[in-house]
């Protein structure tokens, strides 16, 4: 009777993304909010690229993996906003299982390259404040660039046993996603596989990409304190801070949005809500990186101004 039942089951072959669950009337209204973010997001970031090739000034280690960031936050939007616009403007919601797949495979290595790549900015930030005197001969050209390009290979290394486990599930069931984009865990409440160890694994490699480059920049930030308090001149005190304030927002913005998404939902927070703080880490961070390094960075200012 079992067998019987698993075979008159059929298989999804697209997903439904609810999205917000607004009305027609609002489809319009979120497409072009939508798509002012997401010009402001692309051409911010590539500013910040044009800036660090060709201006001489900016040919320094903090400036190249600034220029990372801003790579990954233009693939990061890229991956999500476009789909968005289509649905709203289209206004249809369907994706295919294929680029469902493809596109949480994307977004999960994106996320976790972020996290690697803000903590190897962090550990720049450490020798630059706390090592000045060896800070030359330490991030030399060579290990930023592997620094550089560990960040992405581990980012893209890291979520490939996740997908490799989601898209060996079973989807036969209901096909809506409540989500916005795919993420893990919406989609594998609509699996008619047993979860169970897939979710423990999502959670284990979760907390590998994102606690260890966490405690890494939190241990260099306590570093770069203690030394910008032992400073004796406030002259001096501000000068050093300014060097790192601009990653230290960077940073707190990237958390604040991880921890709102991830940690709330365990103590019931609702999935509307969810959705929201989800906007801020999947579309607002990429947006401000690039307005927060330009307002925050005086060497960014004064090229602006000799424009």
């Amino acid at each position: 009777m079992t067998k019987l039942k698993w075979k008159n089951k059929t298989f999804v072959t697209e997903f439904i993304l609810l999205g917000f669950e607004n009305g027609p009337e609002l489809d319009y209204l979120l497409f072009l909010m939508f798509l002012v973010i997401y010009a402001m997001t692309i051409t911010g970031n590539i500013f910040i690229i044009v800036l660090v090739v060709l201006s001489r000034p900016f040919h320094i280690p903090m400036y190249f993996f600034l220029g990372n960031l801003a790579c990954l936050d233009i693939c990061y939007s890229s991956n999500i906003l476009p789909r968005m616009l289509f649905s709203y403007l289209g206004g249809d919601r369907s994706i295919s299982v294929r680029e469902c797949f493809t596109q949480y495979y994307l977004f999960g290595c994106l996320a976790a390259a972020e996290c690697y790549l803000l903590a190897v900015m962090s550990y720049d930030r450490y020798l630059a404040v706390c090592k000045p005197l060896h800070y030359s001969f330490h991030m030399n050209h060579k290990l930023c660039l592997q620094l550089g390009a560990a960040s992405w290979i581990s980012g893209f290394l890291s979520n490939s046993i996740l997908t490799f486990l989601i898209t060996n599930l079973d989807f036969c069931g209901p096909n809506e996603i409540e989500h916005f984009y795919c993420d893990s865990f919406p989609m594998m409440k609509l699996s008619c596989s047993d979860t169970h160890v897939v979710g423990l694994i999502t959670s284990l490699v979760a907390g590998v990409c994102s606690l260890p480059p966490f405690l890494l920049t939190f241990s260099s930030y306590l570093y770069i304190i203690i030394t910008v308090i032992r400073i004796p001149s406030a002259t001096g005190r501000k000068k050093a801070f300014s060097t790192c304030s601009s990653h230290l927002t960077v940073v707190l913005l990237f958390y604040w949005s991880i921890l709102t998404v991830y940690v709330l939902p365990l103590h019931g927070t609702k999935i509307p809500l969810n959705k929201v703080f989800s906007v801020f880490y999947t579309i607002l961070t990429p947006l401000v990186n690039p307005l927060i390094y330009s307002l925050r960075n005086k060497e960014v200012r004064k090229t602006l101004q000799k424009q």
